[in-house]
């Protein structure tokens, strides 16, 4: 039987429908970063579904490396504040606010086309900052990023994150542990010692994408005077509340100089049929006031 809904004369056949039609100025925002990727998105999807990670390197330069590490240096504000954020940790907070040089990182043609499968269109940037994990760091609590939505477990990601390592990921200096397949696992199933645990060492210019239901955790520094570099961006479905508040934090000006896929990230988008309207209208139309 067809489902339908009738407004005056107009007979609409499925609820996608509905939606579609009433947006007027500014639709749905299809990715435009992700044209052009090498033919190896199922090999990767593959490899996501058995590990719940997947590592790619060479995707930055080693002088876009260097270039990044001196942007972000001066933006690193003191150690973290608990055991969780580092003790001898230190990270940058709101990048987007305060450099445009990671825009690159957010928006990489490979994390989208990754991005578009895993989860719905319009898809949010949740939180993005950099992090300097420095000698004598104990290793960070193991979690899982979708932890902090209480839908219970097993299920899909709600997230995806990835780290992009500035400098090379060691497994003395700090690289990220993983535990392969736990993307898998229900709620009653926590990380023992006994689990297999990997160090994600990868030269600087790659970057690991994982996603939100895979434990991990910030490696140990076992070093006197190597610090690990990493920037890292992470995304949730459109229908969620990340991380970071963007549209508070982001001032109209800057959301007008980043691209559009970015901005549809920052919460200049819908999720159908209404969903991040502002006074009934689509969010852009506060760019066009202010």
């Amino acid at each position: 039987m067809s489902h339908y809904i009738s407004r005056n004369d107009v007979r609409v056949e499925k609820v996608e429908d509905l939606y579609a039609d009433i947006a007027g100025t500014y639709r749905s925002t299809a990715t435009t970063s992700a044209s052009g990727v090498p033919n190896c998105i199922e090999s990767d999807l593959a490899t996501l579904e058995r590990d719940g990670y997947l590592v790619i390197e060479g995707l930055l330069s080693p002088q876009a490396c260097q270039d990044i590490a001196a942007t972000v240096d001066p933006l690193l504000g003191p150690v973290g504040r608990n055991v969780f954020e580092g003790l001898h940790t230190q990270r940058a907070y709101s990048l987007l606010t305060k450099t445009r040089i990671c825009d690159t990182l957010v928006q990489h043609p490979r994390v989208l086309a990754l991005l578009d499968r895993l989860l719905m269109p319009n898809y949010l940037l949740s939180q993005l900052q950099a992090i300097r994990i420095g000698p004598e760091e104990t290793a960070q609590f193991l979690h899982f990023d979708d932890g902090m939505y209480p839908v219970p477990r097993p299920r899909p990601s709600l997230s995806a994150a990835t780290i992009w390592a500035i400098t090379d990921f060691t497994a003395d200096n700090g690289a990220t542990v993983v535990i392969p397949g736990s993307h898998h696992w229900g709620d009653d199933r926590k990380p023992t010692d006994t689990d297999e645990h990997v160090s994600v060492v990868m030269p600087a210019g790659s970057v690991v994408f994982f996603v939100g239901t895979l434990w991990h955790g910030g490696g140990a520094n076992h070093t006197a005077d190597q610090s690990r570099l990493g920037v890292t961006a992470q995304y949730c479905e459109p229908w969620l509340r990340p991380q970071e508040a963007f549209t508070l934090s982001t001032p109209p000006a800057t959301v007008r100089t980043v691209s559009e896929d970015i901005r549809r990230m920052l919460g200049y988008s819908i999720h159908p049929p209404f969903m991040g309207m502002v006074d009934g209208m689509h969010p852009k139309r506060i760019l066009e006031i202010r």
